[in-house]
């Protein structure tokens, strides 16, 4: 067993069990699919001493900085072109933060594999195998446990750990009724690899990062009915619609590996996502051309106000609750649950300072607005 100075961490021992039948599952669906290397089955003693450790390297500080780890499960076998420690390190808190500085940009990982029967960590890698076992350090007592989906750079979160709290999170929530597309893409079932719908997961999980809260609504782009739920006119409108986040959409059809291209879609959906960081709401069509932003919200004329909400979370043992939309937040989750409820074949994203996330989509089943909150899909 790795040495540690540290108690144990109860809540790995208590998700272990299900991480690991969450992998096993997905590998044993890769090999019998024969989608490539289908990455390793991480045994219940890794996963709860990875978690373990990444937790108390969490609460640590290093030269005043929080440290920001990545660690995956694999071999250095199978990593493409890694850094190889000549001297393996062990898998401890102290190490993790040491070398935290050298790793803490986005998609580079720790690698991590037993050495004469201790996890050791052997060095670094940018690419791993499918279905691979990862685990990333968010922020202090916060830890999400990912699984590598494909040979690019997409991963779908497993398990959400913050302190005593264990969020696994529900597949089968993919397959409920009127579940939006955005929903289903993070859940890692996007249709056809969900390419233009992943446009709105970069776009979410940016969003959120800038960390000052905001509004995107997502309206359709053969009419206008969506204008009578805004004031006019729009703070800052945008003529003619700005149209390349739309266009870099449908260029992922010729070549969607290129290096330039991902380069050029991750600046233009910052920028994108960087507007909705203004008051108001920024307005998108379905086909992802901007129309403005700083737009103030209003209930559309002879509307009644929205009443109730449906809400649920993608988590197993969360169960749908409906609310007033009051209890959902301050006027930002209110204002956009009035335009879905007017406007039922648009979409509204919403993003709080506090890091809650929360898609608005109307349910034709139910009849109801439905608030999806899916920040445990986007840390």
């Amino acid at each position: 067993m790795t040495s540690r100075t540290e108690p144990s961490y109860p809540a790995a021992r208590a998700v272990a069990p299900k991480v690991h039948a969450h992998f096993a599952r997905h590998v044993a669906a890769s090999r019998q699919l024969d989608e490539g290397p289908p990455g390793h089955v991480p045994g219940t003693d890794d996963v709860e001493a990875i978690i373990d450790a990444a937790f108390w390297a969490s609460l640590r500080r290093e030269e005043g900085y929080v440290p920001r780890i990545s660690l995956a499960l694999l071999p250095p076998s199978e990593a493409v072109h890694p850094l190889l420690f000549e001297r393996p390190l062990p898998l401890a808190p102290a190490t993790l933060v040491r070398v935290a500085p050298a790793v803490e940009r986005p998609g580079i990982h720790l690698g991590v594999w037993r050495d004469r029967g201790e996890l050791r960590v052997w060095g670094t890698t940018s690419l791993v195998p499918s279905h691979s076992f990862v685990l990333e350090v968010a922020a202090p007592g916060l830890l999400v446990v990912k699984h590598h989906q494909d040979g690019g750079g997409k991963f779908v979160n497993v398990a959400v750990l913050e302190g005593d709290q264990i969020k696994i999170i529900d597949e089968g929530a993919s397959s409920l009724p009127d579940c939006p597309g955005l929903v289903t893409s993070l859940l890692g079932f996007g249709p056809g690899g969900g390419r233009s719908v992943d446009v709105l997961v970069q776009l979410a999980v940016s969003m959120r990062a800038h960390g000052r809260g905001g509004i995107l609504l997502v309206v359709p782009s053969d009419n206008d009915r969506w204008r009578e739920s805004i004031v006019k006119p729009i703070s800052y409108s945008v003529g003619p619609p700005f149209s390349k986040l739309g266009e870099l959409v449908r260029q992922t059809l010729d070549d969607p590996a290129s290096l330039r291209w991902r380069d050029a879609l991750a600046e233009t959906v910052s920028a994108v996502a960087g507007l909705t960081a203004v008051d108001g709401a920024t307005v998108l069509t379905n086909q992802y051309a901007l129309v403005g932003f700083g737009a103030k919200i209003a209930r559309r004329e002879g509307s009644a106000p929205v009443e109730r909400v449906a809400v649920t979370e993608p988590v197993e043992g969360g169960t749908a609750v409906v609310v007033h939309p009051t209890r959902l937040g301050g006027t930002r989750h209110l204002s956009a649950a009035q335009f879905v409820h007017d406007q039922q074949d648009a979409l509204a994203l919403a993003a709080s300072q506090d890091g809650r996330f929360t898609v608005f989509a109307w349910s034709p089943r139910n009849a109801v607005v439905h608030a999806h909150r899916v920040e445990a899909l986007l840390m």
